[in-house]
């Protein structure tokens, strides 16, 4: 049975609450693995930014002999055609949105609201912000991919062509090549996405100058 709502770490605003940061992390880590970005983040705390990150659901991951680890979605195969479940993603994109759409009832509105993901987190956020029908304030895809890109045409929605997504990608990342990196902001772009391209000398993780540019990108989004 597919889990019927996410918990998560929550850094509540140090202000008063005015935009909120959804943050999804990678295959096999929790919300706390990137909640300790918040604070690396150096933003101004009058921006007056709430961060949530979720869990994602316990599941078999296929590619790991079954073992049960927090995924967003299986992987079955490390095929770059398969290699995203999508009926896990579409199950972990509802549940995200719905986090969305309760920030939305709390009084934060669509366009205050971002998302962020790293690696199979990405994968999420770049499914939903695409199909999201409310413009949100803008989408951060780390070191990720794009699953079913030869759907998107169909399934994407006006409402966010033009929010800002930021791709940023490790030119030695050996989990999520860089070549993967590039073909999804390359079907962004062709599906007529408002996306920037960045790469850096790391592997799959999180470095110095992307995280500055995160915060940039942040604060640009969300003043």
């Amino acid at each position: 049975m597919p889990q019927t709502q996410l918990d998560a770490v929550i850094q509540e605003a140090s202000d008063e609450h005015k935009a909120t940061v959804i943050w999804l992390h990678g295959l096999g880590d929790s919300g706390h693995g990137f909640a300790p970005i918040a604070s690396e983040l150096k933003l101004d705390p009058a921006l007056g930014i709430k961060f949530i990150f979720p869990h994602a659901p316990v599941r078999p991951v296929t590619i790991n002999n079954g073992m049960e680890m927090r995924a967003w979605y299986d992987i079955k195969s490390m095929d770059m055609e398969s290699r995203a479940d999508i009926v896990g993603v579409k199950e972990s994109s509802t549940l995200v949105t719905e986090i969305i759409e309760q920030e939305i009832t709390s009084g934060i509105p669509a366009n205050k609201i971002l998302l962020a993901g790293f690696s199979q987190g990405g994968v999420i956020a770049l499914h939903i912000g695409t199909r999201y029908p409310k413009p949100l304030a803008g989408i951060a895809a780390l070191s990720t991919y794009m699953c079913a890109p030869q759907t998107l045409d169909d399934e994407k929605h006006d409402a966010n062509l033009l929010t800002p997504i930021l791709c940023c990608h490790g030119q030695q990342d050996e989990v999520v090549p860089l070549f993967l990196g590039r073909a999804a902001f390359q079907v962004l772009s062709e599906n007529g996405f408002n996306v920037t391209w960045k790469e850096y000398m790391m592997q799959h993780n999180v470095c110095l100058p992307e995280i500055k540019d995160i915060a940039t990108f942040v604060t640009e989004r969300l003043s």
